[in-house]
């Protein structure tokens, strides 16, 4: 059952998925077992095939919406076991930049490998992601930006966190953003794709 799950949720068929989901709960599956090996396999696979330019953007976001569906009849009964989710990620497009695709698709991948994402949108100031990490307790800060003039807003984030000395790594990505930028500003991380962030957050913090 949970291995049919993984594949209609790699299809996209989100009726599918929400079906699965409520027989795996009625038959007394555990919910943190159809999350792990259920929807979480279904999403790393689906990563996989995105990198492998298997898939493209539009599968990946149809399948995304089926996972979401799963994860909503799946959360309370997350919430009720006591299941922790494996860290929490503040993620947003930098101050001046009102593209938020690719930082939608990373959303959606990180929150189906099981992370709580607190979403600050667009064009989101220094001082925003400050607050929320603060607020959430996050393990990860991750930036997007799409134009070469935002990208200065990173480095931006990266002084501000260490000049309030909070001890949260930040990882960055987008269009015209290079690994050897994120050297450059002192990001804690670089991922040139949404699957490849997935990966870049869990080897950070360490989940």
């Amino acid at each position: 059952m949970l291995k049919t799950m993984q594949d209609a949720l790699i299809a996209g068929k989100k009726a599918e998925v929400e079906s699965l989901v409520d027989q795996a709960l009625a038959a007394g599956v555990p919910a943190a077992k159809i999350l792990n090996e259920g929807l979480i396999p279904g999403m790393e696979r689906l990563g996989v095939q995105f990198k492998n330019n298997e898939v493209f953007i539009p599968e990946v976001l149809v399948a995304a919406r089926a996972m979401h569906a799963g994860l909503a009849k799946l959360e309370p009964h997350l919430a009720k076991a006591g299941v922790k989710p494996r860290g929490i990620v503040v993620i947003g497009t930098v101050k001046g930049d009102l593209h938020d695709i690719g930082k939608n698709l990373v959303a959606m991948m990180l929150r189906g490998n099981g992370y709580k994402i607190v979403d600050l949108g667009v064009d989101v100031t220094p001082e925003k992601y400050l607050e929320a990490a603060k607020a959430n307790g996050a393990g990860a800060i991750a930036l997007s930006a799409l134009l070469t003039t935002t990208m200065v807003q990173m480095k931006a984030v990266i002084e501000a966190v260490a000049k309030a000395g909070l001890a949260v790594p930040v990882v960055i990505g987008g269009a015209p953003v290079t690994r050897d930028y994120a050297e450059q500003i002192g990001a804690s991380g670089y991922a040139a794709d949404a699957a490849s962030a997935v990966e870049e957050i869990g080897r950070i913090i360490g989940a």
